[in-house]
């Protein structure tokens, strides 16, 4: 008994480990061309100046700079999601990153009142999780242009 607990703990931490490093591999892949500015200011996204306003912010006003993100987040998602480019599947790098916003949110909201250093750190990767789905939206919009 106690060496399937021992097991699955592990199983457990092993798959954890693998998430995180899986998401930060594919944030940290640098594109070709970067259409994030491009997608922001066309679709009045902030997630680019929020980036650099992060570390800036007073603790009071990181609860401000998350809400701006989740807002691009939730417009960022529709429009891939009814884009005219759009394939009806989701690939498994974007499925993670979506699962990883959503962890991110989690984690936010956990550690906001205790360390101002994790909510800085939730906040990045979740402005690096919506300039890379921008990044997308960006390369299909070239795409679909050149066709």
């Amino acid at each position: 008994m106690i060496t399937s607990i021992v097991i699955i703990c592990a199983s457990a931490l092993l798959f954890a480990y693998w998430f995180r490093y899986t998401c930060i591999l594919i944030l940290n892949t640098r594109r070709v061309r970067n259409y994030e500015r491009s997608v922001a200011d066309a679709n009045g996204l902030a997630f680019v100046e929020l980036r650099g306003q992060v570390n800036q912010a007073a603790f009071d006003g990181l609860d401000q700079i998350f809400e701006s993100l989740d807002r691009d987040y939730r417009v960022v998602t529709y429009l891939l999601r009814h884009a005219a480019s759009y394939n009806s599947t989701t690939s498994p790098e974007q499925w993670l990153l979506q699962i990883d916003y959503k962890l991110m949110t989690v984690w936010y909201r956990l550690v906001r009142m205790f360390s101002g250093t994790l909510a800085r750190a939730a906040l990045l990767e979740m402005a690096s999780v919506i300039s890379h789905f921008a990044n997308a939206m960006g390369e299909r919009s070239a795409m679909a242009s050149r066709a």
